[in-house]
């Protein structure tokens, strides 16, 4: 798999990718998503890709006190194979650079494969709630 930024030309496929891993909700736009990590400038947004493929995506954030992670994806046609690990592996090296201490993100509570998946690689459910407030209805 070959990781680069991500570029503008790829958001169909970006988003074709979330759609076919199920992360998009009726309530958030995608291409707002992409519009709106594209104009921060505290992260990155990488894609992966085999023989030219778009078949892995990562938002990785940094606020100055925590690291984030959004829309990890990678195409059910390659589950199993690492490239979620490697993904993240980067995300871990990209803020470890920056100097950010510490990790957090968001998985739905009902997505246990998922969960497992973090909990492999070293991340623990921890005792906090999270709590939510639109701003910005996406229509």
């Amino acid at each position: 798999m070959k990781i680069s930024e991500f570029t503008d030309d790829q958001s169909d496929q970006v988003i074709a990718l979330w759609e076919k891993c199920g992360l998009t909700r009726s309530w958030n736009n995608p291409e707002k998503d992409i519009a709106r990590k594209n104009s921060d400038q505290n992260g990155k947004f990488l894609i992966g890709q085999i023989d030219g493929l778009l078949m892995a995506s990562i938002m990785i954030g940094y606020d100055g006190h925590r690291g984030s992670i959004n829309f990890l994806a990678v195409d059910p046609d390659y589950a199993r194979t690492g490239y979620g690990k490697i993904l993240m592996a980067e995300a871990e090296r990209f803020l470890l650079s920056v100097g950010c201490p510490k990790i957090n993100f968001c998985v739905r509570t009902d997505n246990a494969k998922v969960i497992e998946f973090y909990q492999q690689l070293g991340y623990a459910i921890e005792p906090v709630h999270l709590l939510g407030k639109r701003l910005i209805k996406d229509d």
